[in-house]
């Protein structure tokens, strides 16, 4: 017998009540305050031009930019994934008055959030984040005259890299992206059965009793899983040969699928001649790589006590009098080293605004004659570069103060960034794109929060929100 459904209330309303809710959003909110200050004529426009700038053509219909620059200034202020700030922005009543959504039912989905972020990209986001900073400028809660600099490490969320882990990798996720291609790669799936019962019981046994094992043991075990990666890596370029014809005829996930196997194709094809280099001369190859989904990360050495060294890109942090940051990119692992980013920071600021900065602090890995020669020809009055061994500093007194403090400060503005708030450090990315987009973010977030604090207590205004 089926039981009685439970009453849900033993004394009905008697009138449906509404699931239309009518609140008024405070005035002190963060969100409210942050829309009502921003000059959305100026920021869209920027918006456009980015836009402008990355599409082929104006085809289709036009994009909802208010709403999509309203729904990235929400991600940054807090770290939120695609699907929950879709919800946000659906339930949560600040959040659709910063995508300026209050008199419609319209939201954006999570899909269509992700492909502006990723059209803006990493250098719009950038422009975007330079465009507050500048506010800021404007409105005297920051002063370009003074400006301290330093590199940092973005983590990526990978394992830790070796090389048994990245050939496990490359043929677990072969196998499961030739089922997705269909009949196309359906022999090579069977060509390879045995080897991969191969290569699990190869690495159970590696994962299980290694530490029991010498070196020389460890790196014949290595060395073997090596040639069966090669082997499939041989079936698979052969497989992909043969299906070339049909390639076209793929749809949707097949083609992810087969874009997929090719990237991995690639990288392997690179992976293996740096895995035999370390067998051969137990040293690293240069330009290793470390990640088989993002082959451009890279091993930074930092030398710190837990973590001496992290796998991710590097950036270059500037810090303004007053606290707020400018971030840039590393394109590849030298660019940004301290030698060169201890006058490149300079450099860069003089691009923003015009003339460089009066005091400028850096610390002891920046050091150099040259360096210093070259930041007084900059214009630079005041160099607060830490000097190593006997050198003397170029300043002294309260000037050498002001800078050394100002220079402690940089250190607590990357830390903010990299807390669970704004999630500079290992992203949901999966791809360096991605991962410099993360980053800027972050930083266009810890700015935006600022300025807003900012600007309230000018109002001896209390934020809540």
């Amino acid at each position: 017998m089926a039981a009685s459904r439970r009453q849900r209330s033993r004394q009905p309303e008697l009138f449906p009540r509404s699931k239309r809710s009518v609140i008024p959003i405070a005035e002190n909110h963060r969100l409210v305050q942050m829309t009502d200050e921003i000059d959305w004529t100026e920021l869209l426009a920027l918006v456009e031009s980015i836009r402008r700038s990355k599409v082929k053509s104006d085809a289709g219909r036009p994009p909802h930019l208010r709403a999509l620059t309203g729904a990235l200034v929400l991600r940054a202020t807090r770290k939120v994934g695609y699907r929950e700030t879709e919800d946000q922005i659906q339930y949560y009543a600040p959040a659709r008055y910063v995508c300026g959504l209050t008199e419609t039912e319209w939201t954006p989905d999570a899909n269509t959030i992700w492909d502006f972020e990723q059209l803006l990209g990493e250098d719009g986001i950038r422009q975007i984040n330079e465009y507050v900073v500048k506010w800021a400028v404007e409105e005297k809660l920051a002063d370009p005259r003074v400006m301290v600099a330093d590199t940092t490490a973005q983590e990526a969320a990978i394992p830790h890299p070796n090389e048994m882990g990245l050939m496990t990798t490359f043929l677990t996720a072969v196998v499961a992206a030739s089922k997705n291609v269909g009949a196309t790669l359906k022999g090579f799936i069977a060509k390879t059965a045995g080897l991969m019962q191969t290569a699990k019981r190869q690495l159970r046994e590696y994962r299980l009793f290694a530490k029991e094992k010498t070196k020389a043991a460890k790196n014949r075990m290595v060395a073997e899983m090596a040639k069966l990666v090669e082997k499939a890596q041989a079936h698979l370029a052969q497989a992909m040969d043969r299906g070339a014809a049909t390639k076209a005829r793929l749809k949707r996930h097949g083609k992810v699928a087969w874009a997929k196997l090719e990237h991995l194709q690639g990288t392997m094809s690179k992976l293996l001649p740096q895995i035999r280099h370390w067998l051969r001369t137990g040293r690293v190859a240069a330009n290793k790589i470390i990640s088989l989904p993002i082959p451009e990360l890279y091993s930074i050495v930092r030398g710190k006590v837990g973590k001496s060294v992290e796998f991710g890109l590097k950036w270059g942090i500037q810090r303004l009098r007053g606290g707020f940051l400018l971030a840039t990119l590393a394109k590849n692992k030298g660019e940004l080293e301290d030698s060169k980013f201890a006058t490149g920071a300079v450099k860069r600021h003089m691009a923003l605004f015009g003339k460089a900065p009066k005091d400028y602090a850096y610390d002891r890995a920046g050091w150099s004659e040259a360096n210093v020669a070259e930041l007084k020809k900059l214009g630079v009055q005041r160099i607060g570069v830490a000097p190593r061994g006997r050198a003397k500093w170029q300043v002294s007194g309260k000037a050498r103060e002001k800078l050394v403090n100002e220079r402690a400060q940089v250190e607590a503005g990357i830390g903010t960034i990299k807390c669970q708030k704004y999630g500079f450090n290992k992203p949901a990315a999966k791809s360096a794109a991605t991962m410099g987009g993360a980053g800027q973010r972050a930083v266009l977030g810890f700015n935006l929060n600022k300025l807003v604090r900012g600007l309230a207590e000018r109002k001896k205004m209390v934020l809540v929100g």
